[in-house]
């Protein structure tokens, strides 16, 4: 007969070991009858519905970062293929991990307006602060230009989005487990289907001139002019070689 410590033992290392689900069998069968199960029901997102593997990584995902599968699914998008989580749900988790303070902000009206967040670490008492985020920089890096940008109409909040995700990136990379939030994907490389480029030898030609670009400045000044995917990844590219000859 199993005793009560023997269970409680065999409880815990189910735990540890559900956060990798494909790497036991019987947890991944188990998954896999779970995630066939959300996958039917009507209150989990359009993109789980009927497609169980979708719903299987969210429970893999769910149980690395110790966080409800419902919860994931609900938070967890993919903007042209890449997983993304949004702000608020990425702000609730490092609220409740355990290792901070609740998440605050530092503002102040430098550099057209700016924001970081700060806690403190409940081990070491130290006060932690993340990178700023300014308008100045959202400007820069084209965020305000992109079309239905939302810097335009309520850059407050976008700043403490933004600084969140910074903060997070910063001292707990754990809890977004390295991916970027809903409204980063968007800035960078969202393109709504209206604004596909018609003219391809066009696209070709400003692909052309960030390969041609000689600084980084020259290279930054193009990116107002990007309409499609292949020119974002020629940006990181070419921003890249530029770096390492710098």
């Amino acid at each position: 007969m199993e005793t009560t410590e023997t269970s409680l033992q065999r409880a815990e290392e189910t735990e540890l070991s559900s956060i990798n689900l494909f790497a036991n069998k019987d947890l991944f069968e188990h998954g896999q009858r779970v995630a066939l199960m959300l996958s039917k029901s009507e209150l989990v997102p359009k993109k789980y519905q009927n497609n169980p593997g979708n719903c299987l990584i969210a429970l893999e995902i769910a149980g690395r970062i110790k966080a409800s599968p419902l919860m994931v699914m609900q938070n967890l998008d993919v903007i042209l293929g890449k997983p993304s989580w949004s702000s608020k749900f990425l702000i609730a988790s490092i609220n409740s991990c355990g290792k901070f303070s609740p998440l605050r902000y530092e503002e102040d009206e430098q550099n057209g307006g700016r924001t970081r967040a700060w806690v403190y670490d409940k081990a070491t008492k130290e006060k932690l602060y993340g990178e700023w985020v300014s308008m100045d920089m959202a400007k820069s890096e084209g965020w305000i230009d992109k079309s239905g940008s939302k810097w335009k109409t309520m850059p407050g909040l976008m700043r403490r989005y933004r600084a969140a995700s910074f903060f997070v990136n910063q001292f707990a990379p754990e809890i977004s487990m390295g991916f970027q939030t809903q409204d980063e994907v968007q800035d960078v490389e969202y393109v709504e289907l209206k604004d596909q480029p018609k003219d391809y030898k066009e696209q070709e030609r400003i692909i052309l001139l960030i390969n041609a670009s000689d600084t980084i400045d020259e290279l930054d000044k193009l990116k107002l002019h990007f309409k499609c995917r292949e020119q974002w990844d020629a940006y990181d590219k070419r921003k890249i070689e530029l770096t390492e000859k710098a």
